[in-house]
Protein backbone atom coordinates (compact mmCIF):
# COMPACT_ATOMS: atom_id res chain seq x y z
CA UNK A 1 0.00 0.00 0.00
CA UNK A 2 1.12 3.57 -0.83
CA UNK A 3 1.70 5.10 2.17
CA UNK A 4 3.88 8.42 3.08
CA UNK A 5 6.23 7.85 5.63
CA UNK A 6 6.18 11.94 6.18
CA UNK A 7 2.71 12.00 6.86
CA UNK A 8 1.71 10.68 10.52
CA UNK A 9 -2.23 10.40 10.06
CA UNK A 10 -4.18 7.34 10.53
CA UNK A 11 -5.49 5.51 7.48
CA UNK A 12 -9.11 6.34 6.93
CA UNK A 13 -11.90 3.95 7.74
CA UNK A 14 -12.95 1.27 5.15
CA UNK A 15 -16.60 1.30 3.97
CA UNK A 16 -18.78 -0.32 6.24
CA UNK A 17 -21.50 -1.43 3.47
CA UNK A 18 -21.83 -2.23 -0.60
CA UNK A 19 -22.08 1.12 -2.80
CA UNK A 20 -21.20 1.53 -6.46
CA UNK A 21 -19.05 4.52 -8.10
CA UNK A 22 -20.15 5.62 -11.55
CA UNK A 23 -17.38 7.38 -13.57
CA UNK A 24 -18.77 10.21 -15.56
CA UNK A 25 -16.46 9.91 -18.51
CA UNK A 26 -17.08 6.54 -19.51
CA UNK A 27 -20.45 5.71 -18.05
CA UNK A 28 -19.02 2.62 -16.15
CA UNK A 29 -20.18 1.68 -12.91
CA UNK A 30 -18.59 -0.14 -10.41
CA UNK A 31 -20.12 -2.49 -7.66
CA UNK A 32 -17.93 -1.91 -4.21
CA UNK A 33 -17.84 -5.12 -1.89
CA UNK A 34 -16.49 -3.69 1.40
CA UNK A 35 -15.64 -7.51 2.12
CA UNK A 36 -13.46 -7.95 -1.48
CA UNK A 37 -11.91 -4.80 -1.58
CA UNK A 38 -9.05 -5.21 -3.96
CA UNK A 39 -5.39 -4.72 -2.59
CA UNK A 40 -4.40 -1.77 -2.95
CA UNK A 41 -0.78 -1.10 -4.03
CA UNK A 42 -1.25 3.00 -4.19
CA UNK A 43 -2.87 4.60 -2.28
CA UNK A 44 -5.51 3.67 0.64
CA UNK A 45 -6.98 0.93 1.24
CA UNK A 46 -10.27 1.46 -0.16
CA UNK A 47 -9.74 4.32 -1.96
CA UNK A 48 -11.23 5.70 -5.10
CA UNK A 49 -7.54 5.19 -6.54
CA UNK A 50 -7.26 1.60 -5.97
CA UNK A 51 -10.77 0.72 -6.99
CA UNK A 52 -10.64 2.75 -9.98
CA UNK A 53 -7.78 0.68 -10.98
CA UNK A 54 -8.91 -2.47 -10.16
CA UNK A 55 -11.40 -1.69 -12.75
CA UNK A 56 -9.65 -1.10 -15.38
CA UNK A 57 -9.80 2.71 -15.20
CA UNK A 58 -6.72 4.79 -16.25
CA UNK A 59 -6.29 7.01 -13.55
CA UNK A 60 -2.86 8.84 -13.12
CA UNK A 61 -0.97 8.77 -9.91
CA UNK A 62 2.95 9.58 -10.73
CA UNK A 63 3.43 9.53 -7.19
CA UNK A 64 2.40 5.89 -6.14
CA UNK A 65 -0.41 7.17 -4.23
CA UNK A 66 1.89 8.17 -1.54
CA UNK A 67 0.52 11.78 -1.18
CA UNK A 68 3.25 13.48 -3.05
CA UNK A 69 1.54 14.66 -6.05
CA UNK A 70 -1.77 16.01 -7.60
CA UNK A 71 -2.01 13.56 -10.73
CA UNK A 72 -5.02 11.35 -9.32
CA UNK A 73 -6.96 14.40 -8.97
CA UNK A 74 -10.93 13.48 -9.20
CA UNK A 75 -14.12 15.21 -9.00
CA UNK A 76 -16.64 13.67 -6.96
CA UNK A 77 -19.54 14.53 -8.45
CA UNK A 78 -22.04 12.69 -6.04
CA UNK A 79 -21.34 11.43 -1.92
CA UNK A 80 -18.66 13.62 -1.43
CA UNK A 81 -19.65 13.86 1.85
CA UNK A 82 -19.63 10.00 2.31
CA UNK A 83 -16.08 9.87 2.42
CA UNK A 84 -13.03 10.67 5.00
CA UNK A 85 -12.17 14.60 5.36
CA UNK A 86 -9.15 15.63 3.75
CA UNK A 87 -6.19 15.55 6.08
CA UNK A 88 -3.80 19.19 5.58
CA UNK A 89 -1.62 17.50 3.45
CA UNK A 90 -4.11 16.32 0.79
CA UNK A 91 -5.47 20.26 0.51
CA UNK A 92 -2.05 20.98 -0.11
CA UNK A 93 -1.56 18.93 -2.86
CA UNK A 94 -4.72 19.59 -4.27
CA UNK A 95 -3.73 23.14 -4.55
CA UNK A 96 -1.42 22.24 -7.46
CA UNK A 97 -4.28 20.38 -9.37
CA UNK A 98 -5.65 22.01 -12.12
CA UNK A 99 -9.49 23.16 -12.76
CA UNK A 100 -9.84 22.92 -9.30
CA UNK A 101 -13.76 22.62 -8.06
CA UNK A 102 -15.62 22.23 -4.45
CA UNK A 103 -15.66 18.53 -5.38
CA UNK A 104 -12.39 17.96 -5.98
CA UNK A 105 -9.89 15.60 -3.72
CA UNK A 106 -7.04 12.83 -4.60
CA UNK A 107 -8.32 9.56 -5.54
CA UNK A 108 -5.66 8.19 -3.50
CA UNK A 109 -7.05 9.44 -0.60
CA UNK A 110 -10.88 9.81 -0.47
CA UNK A 111 -12.22 6.49 1.15
CA UNK A 112 -16.59 6.48 1.09
CA UNK A 113 -18.11 4.82 3.80
CA UNK A 114 -20.59 3.25 1.51
CA UNK A 115 -23.49 5.17 3.09
CA UNK A 116 -24.20 6.41 -0.58
CA UNK A 117 -23.40 5.61 -4.10
CA UNK A 118 -20.87 7.83 -5.37
CA UNK A 119 -20.26 9.63 -8.78
CA UNK A 120 -16.92 10.55 -10.11
CA UNK A 121 -15.23 12.45 -13.33
CA UNK A 122 -12.00 12.71 -14.18
CA UNK A 123 -10.51 16.09 -15.23
CA UNK A 124 -9.42 16.26 -18.64
CA UNK A 125 -5.70 16.81 -17.92
CA UNK A 126 -3.62 17.13 -15.06
CA UNK A 127 -0.02 18.27 -14.25
CA UNK A 128 2.07 15.06 -14.67
CA UNK A 129 5.59 16.38 -15.71
CA UNK A 130 6.45 12.33 -15.99
CA UNK A 131 4.55 9.78 -17.42
CA UNK A 132 4.74 5.95 -16.32
CA UNK A 133 2.96 3.12 -16.83
CA UNK A 134 1.92 1.89 -13.13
Amino acid sequence: MGRNPYIDAPPPPLPGKPYRITVRNSGQVIEVDPEALPHAHDGHQGALLSLLLAAGVDVDHACGGVLGCSTCHVYVERGFDSANEPIDEEEDMLDMAPALRDTSRLACQCVPDGSVDVEVELPAWTRNEVKEDH
